[in-house]
């Protein structure tokens, strides 16, 4: 579960992608030039990377700081492999 601070920070980001979003949908029906709509595609994909960033590092803050304070080894390595797999689509890491 998200603390609120981090949901307010988590929903701004998804908002300004969905804006971003929308004006490439207004660029495409404006025949926009490509450059300016490939620029504009660079925009979105960066506020959700930013949007990933602020979740990942609440994730790692609470469940996977949860994972090793308990002790639980199973627990552990369920989160590491999370985390790897996580590091393995959005970091290029591959396993």
């Amino acid at each position: 579960m998200l603390d609120p601070t981090t949901k307010r920070k988590l929903t701004a980001r998804l908002k300004r992608a969905e804006g971003q979003i929308a004006a490439l949908r207004r660029m495409l029906d404006e025949d926009a030039h490509c450059v300016d709509v490939l620029l504009q595609i660079s925009a979105a994909q960066g506020a959700l990377g930013k949007a990933g960033q602020v979740l990942l590092a609440e994730h790692i803050r609470t469940c996977v700081a949860d994972a090793f304070a308990t002790g639980d080894e199973l627990d552990r390595d369920e989160k590491v492999d999370e985390l790897m797999d996580v590091f393995a689509r959005y970091g290029g890491l591959g396993r």
